[in-house]
């Protein structure tokens, strides 16, 4: 209890001095872009490790709800938002745990670790062990990837066969021959979306690497194949979605170009004749020219409450690439600069919001969704450095 009463001391202490300072670092600064300027100093430094570890605290101070106990251990959730009003939606929910997942890679301890299970635990006891009963393919699919991360950390069978009992679910039902192959959206079967099928390739081969079991990746190339066909364009756009008439109806999200990055970057050491690790770039490089501002800043996708957290989806698997392929010196900066603007926007309680060019309100109710793209985005750029 003394080291926990310590540890809350010292980031009372911080939160502060937030308080006092807001975002102010030197005066006079002024924002510009994703830097910071003095005068005519421009300054890129990324926030440091500790500065990501403390956003990553602010955020579970606010949102982390430890409700109970769950067999001989404990269980918890994220609440949806700043007045705690319930717990937040299943595919959402499972992104904030792939969020913390993140930042215990990039500040690993046990507390994040005991936590990670919490989480799982919350998951559990909130939607049970089989998701059948949820019609939207992406939402199950974005629990078991959740699962399989998880495992890799804690080593709990019960997340492994979580991952692959609603993987399975997910492809008996959703994978046909109609359009060509890929999988449908919802139980409905009206639109096959990249938002399922591209998780569903890094979760698959996920499940491959943890079982050896190669019909996952069997599956998971199939998917690939399927996604390539349809949606892929050569200079790294990657449409969203399309219908039952073959129409593509929807364009390109952070999230979508994120995740088949990382489905071309899982899949390009098993496969080397095909060039995913071009694939990977064009989609990077579309992503930095085509949808950020004109400083290189990851776009504001407010349009929906589902959309507000986008980005932060998009951090952890470009970063992730980055990483894997040693491409920091193509595309560190440009992402180290999103870290640095959304640090640079965050309010007086350390919360960054998913507009990265203005200063997060003090007031108002944040929500946990469009809160935890900035905490992404910190932990993530210290997986190339």
């Amino acid at each position: 209890m003394k080291k926990q009463t310590l540890v809350l001391c010292l980031l009372s202490i911080v939160i502060t001095a937030f308080s006092i300072m807001g975002c102010k670092k030197n005066e006079p600064l002024t924002k510009v872009g994703g830097a910071v300027s003095n005068g005519n100093k421009r300054t890129a430094a990324i926030p440091t490790r500790s500065e990501a570890l403390l956003a990553m605290q602010v955020y579970n101070n606010n949102f982390y709800n430890q409700y109970g106990t769950y067999g001989p251990s404990f269980k918890a959730y994220y609440w949806k938002d700043l007045n705690h009003n319930g717990r937040m939606d299943f595919w959402t929910q499972a992104e904030a745990i792939e969020m913390f997942i993140d930042a215990y890679d990039a500040n690993p301890s046990q507390d994040f670790k005991n936590k990670i299970h919490y989480l799982y635990n919350g998951m559990r006891d909130g939607y049970g062990t089989n998701w059948a009963n949820n019609e939207f393919n992406d939402d199950v699919i974005w629990g078991a990837l959740m699962c399989i991360r998880a495992y890799t950390i804690t080593n709990d069978g019960g997340m492994l066969d979580m991952a692959k009992a609603n993987f399975d679910l997910v492809w008996n039902r959703a994978w046909d021959t109609q359009l060509g192959g890929g999988l449908w959206w919802k139980t409905d079967k009206q639109s096959k979306n990249v938002c399922v099928n591209a998780p569903a390739v890094i979760c698959a081969m996920k499940i491959y690497q943890a079982t050896g079991n190669a019909d996952y990746k069997t599956k998971a190339k199939m998917i690939m194949d399927w996604m390539v066909g349809m949606f892929y364009v050569s200079n790294g756009e990657v449409k969203g979605a399309v219908n039952a008439a073959n129409v593509i109806t929807e364009g390109t999200r952070t999230y979508t170009q994120g995740t088949f990055i990382g489905a071309c970057d899982i899949l390009r050491s098993y496969y080397p004749a095909v060039n995913y690790t071009t694939m990977a770039n064009n989609v990077m490089n579309y992503t930095k020219n085509n949808m950020c501002n004109s400083a290189g800043i990851l776009p504001d996708e407010y349009d929906t409450g589902d959309t507000q957290g986008f980005k932060g989806i998009f951090a952890r698997w470009a970063c992730i690439y980055v990483a894997s392929a040693g491409l920091q010196g193509t595309y560190g900066q440009w992402l180290d600069n999103n870290a640095t603007a959304a640090w640079a926007a965050r309010n007086s309680n350390g919360l960054m919001w998913g507009k990265w060019g203005i200063r997060t309100p003090d007031t108002g109710v944040l929500n946990s969704f469009e809160t935890h793209n900035g905490v992404s985005m910190l932990n993530n750029v210290y997986r190339y450095h």
